[in-house]
């Protein structure tokens, strides 16, 4: 049994890394071909992308409803924050909520979370070229967290600050290393040394209040409801 468990983790481990290297190969190849809807084609072939590894993992035993539902709470979550608080930008708890998805359930689950978060609110901000880029750093954001942490953290009183000051590195780095090469691809075609300084320097402003809103919502809500997600996944022995 354990064998078989392990063959099964070995293969939505490398489902998984075949996505996350199918997803930048398939944005670059976008940039060659006119249209702007290409970028909804690109988007969802990158949803087919990360639906493939979280299906794989499934065939090893029996499909839980209540998996999918939770997930799909997660997504409701993090584009409702989204939306909430469009009138302050950047500033909002979308990366936060999922960060938390993959501490709590897995890389998987938060990359799968990321990724169609930003392209379903993207249909109230805007769809475009970005869609695709947004889409991989935030649903990359959400892998690392689940490989850094384990499925049931939950940060005690004196070290709550770990997934705080984790969230706003990871938000400043992880997400905004990958989507200002992205912009920059998009407005100019090519990536140079110097225009990728550049583009680092003008999204510095806007990563910085990303990276603070993300250590804000951290700080305050990653203990309760890290909590709450650990004791419903127990309970009903999900994600296992």
């Amino acid at each position: 049994m354990q064998e078989t468990k392990g063959k099964h983790g070995r293969g939505a481990v490398i489902s998984t890394a075949a996505a996350v290297l199918l997803i930048p190969l398939t944005i670059a190849a976008g940039q060659f071909f006119p249209g702007s809807r290409k970028y909804y084609i690109i988007s969802l072939l990158i949803i087919l992308y990360l639906m493939l590894p979280f299906f794989a993992a499934f065939e090893s035993r029996k499909p839980q409803p209540r998996e999918l539902v939770i997930i799909a709470v997660m997504c409701a979550v993090a584009i409702g924050g989204r939306l909430a608080f469009f009138w302050l930008p950047q500033f909002k708890p979308m990366t936060a909520v999922v960060i938390l998805s993959g501490i709590a359930f897995g890389g998987q689950t938060g990359f799968l979370t990321g990724a169609v978060t930003a392209f379903v609110s993207n249909f109230y901000f805007g769809q475009g070229p970005w869609t695709p880029w947004q889409m991989f750093a935030l649903g990359l954001t959400g892998l690392i967290s689940g490989l850094i942490f384990r499925r049931d953290y939950v940060p005690r009183r004196a070290l709550s600050v770990i997934p705080a000051l984790y969230g706003a590195a990871a938000t400043l780095i992880i997400y905004g290393g990958t989507v200002n090469p992205g912009s920059l691809l998009i407005a100019a075609g090519e990536i140079t040394p110097q225009a990728l300084l550049a583009a680092y320097a003008a999204g510095l402003p806007m990563d910085l209040v990303h990276a603070a809103a993300t250590f804000v919502f951290l700080l305050i809500g990653a203990k309760p409801i890290l909590k709450i997600l650990c004791r419903v996944k127990t309970k009903y022995g999900l994600f296992a």
